[in-house]
């Protein structure tokens, strides 16, 4: 099986991709950072015995993106799997943020996830299933002030997953929205989770858990994955209770939190 994994030297891609080495699959690695995607495929080629190949790409960037389809298009590369992890978030409110990360968020979350989807959806095996994923978040169940353009843009994905399963069902792609709640995978998100006080360690998820039930899910067909018992009640009450109800709770959780967040980050 050949898998294209996003977004692949940050710790959720990181994870994901050792769990595929493990089973055995034929990785292309992308990432912007080159220095890390290279330490990652030496580590796995030395742990499994499996064809790793990488390229740096600035997946926001159409110029970028085109060297790395020429790139797949010169070796004939198809794959059975996308797994779209790349995805960033800054922390503030709206207005404290600036324009440019604003829409860098937007960019990269939503434009960036379907200039590459659509790109190898076009390059995938013929004749076989097709696993798409989709990296979206707990955050997609909720609208949630001081974190509104992220929480959107994953909400974005969940529902474009849902509708794109639905399309493309009887042309043997299935498709799969992952909805972590907190990872433990660098210094910025420990220090999130411990910002978060309880709900945090609530909602927090074992990484590897979630990569090795995420592929289990994508190979089987599923639609969405919450993983933890408390973030599948969580996103119950999401559905149940006024929006307007769960902006104002959210609102003061995030401005206590939030505000410890940026305090141990400083």
């Amino acid at each position: 099986m050949n898998v294209l994994i996003t977004g692949a030297s940050g710790g959720l891609g990181r994870a994901l991709t050792i769990e595929c080495a493990r089973r055995g699959y034929h990785l292309f690695l992308t990432d912007i950072n080159k220095t890390g995607l290279d330490s990652l495929r030496n580590g796995v080629e030395r742990q499994f015995p499996v064809v790793v190949a990488t390229m740096a790409c600035d997946l926001t960037d159409d110029m970028d993106v085109d060297r790395l389809l020429a790139h797949l298009d010169t070796y004939g590369i198809q794959f059975d799997m996308l797994l779209n992890v790349a995805g960033l978030d800054f922390e503030g409110g709206f207005l404290e943020q600036s324009r440019k990360n604003v829409l860098t968020i937007v960019s990269l979350n939503i434009c960036a996830t379907l200039r590459i989807t659509h790109a190898i959806l076009s390059r995938r095996a013929i004749g076989k299933s097709f696993s798409l994923v989709f990296v979206s978040s707990l955050a997609s169940q909720y609208p949630i002030p001081l974190k509104a353009t992220y929480a959107a843009s994953k909400r974005f994905l969940l529902d474009f997953a849902y509708a794109l399963g639905e399309e493309l069902k009887n042309r043997h792609v299935h498709v799969l929205a992952v909805c972590p709640g907190g990872l433990v995978t660098t210094r910025d998100a420990m220090d999130g989770i411990k910002a978060q006080g309880i709900w945090g360690d609530m909602t927090t998820n074992r990484i590897e858990v979630v990569t090795r039930n995420t592929i289990d899910r994508a190979l089987a067909g599923k639609l969405v994955y919450i993983p933890g018992i408390a973030n599948r009640i969580l996103s119950l009450f999401g559905h149940l209770l006024p929006r307007t109800f769960i902006t104002m709770v959210l609102y003061k959780r995030w401005t206590k939190s939030q505000g410890k967040w940026l305090d141990i980050g400083a």
